[in-house]
């Protein structure tokens, strides 16, 4: 169970929006996927979905090409947008079984109701898409990610519209997630959520990979002035240049992705 990408190009005429960047996330993996605005995160995620065909390389989801094989690998995989687009004539529990029948799980509606339980939709469950909040709405997008139990996991912002109290849930279980052996990949602007939640990191920039490889190790491997460097420190350093002599240095409070 892994997410493999081999010389991944990704070109729109004469744009290169990703240029041969390889990597693998392996089963029990959380992968946090980091880079400033136009870095080739989402074009990442969405070649890896099987929504954008790859200009050059290879994509592989447990094993399956997502170019070669859609199917095979389509039915390991869950994606989430960070804006996902419901059915808004469709209830809480219709978009459930929706999934159910699309991806032939069988038994869906014990994993259905627990999912509604765990993510606080119970009382949402006959409430259209149309008349759910931002947070509502991403919470419906992880349960019919979650339900066919996927062995590979992409998740784009996955915190966006969530409260407190959702933002733990979703933590919780991208947790379980991996330690139930799937291969997570998980794109955010918070470095924070990153430094806390994901076991290895993968930097991007302007489409290329500045860095990758497992937080722990890289926090051994990397101090500055005789401490350990924050991911948010490290982020800067390589994305950002440093300013000429005598130039104040620009501040920083939050990454944009």
């Amino acid at each position: 169970m892994s997410i493999v990408v081999q010389d991944f190009h990704k070109t729109y005429d004469r744009t290169v929006a990703v240029e041969g960047i390889s990597f693998r996330v392996e089963a029990g993996e959380i992968l946090g996927l980091v880079g400033p605005n136009g870095a080739g995160k989402t074009t990442t995620m969405r070649a890896l979905a099987g929504i954008l065909a790859p200009t050059r390389g290879r994509l592989l989801i447990d094993g399956h090409d997502i170019v070669r094989d859609p199917v095979a690998a389509k039915s390991a995989l869950a994606y989430v947008p960070d804006d996902p687009n419901l059915f808004e004539s469709l209830t809480v529990w219709e978009h459930l079984q929706f999934v159910a029948s699309a991806y032939r799980v069988k038994d869906w509606t014990a994993k259905a109701e627990s999912l509604l339980v765990q993510f606080e939709l119970v009382p949402k469950r006959d409430a259209l898409a149309s008349e759910l909040s931002r947070g509502m709405r991403q919470k419906v997008a992880i349960c019919c990610g979650y339900l066919h139990d996927p062995r590979a996991i992409l998740l784009d912002e996955p915190l966006t519209g969530l409260d407190p109290r959702g933002i733990r849930t979703m933590q919780d279980s991208i947790r379980r997630r991996a330690e139930a052996g799937a291969a997570v990949m998980v794109s955010s602007h918070l470095l924070s959520l990153v430094e806390n939640l994901c076991t290895s990191v993968l930097v991007l920039h302007q489409g290329r990979m500045l860095l990758h490889g497992g937080l722990a190790e890289l926090h051994r491997g990397v101090e500055n002035g005789g401490r350990r460097e924050t991911l948010e420190e490290m982020f800067f350093r390589l994305t950002e240049p440093l300013p000429p002599e005598g130039d104040p240095a620009p501040a920083h409070n939050a990454l944009e992705v």
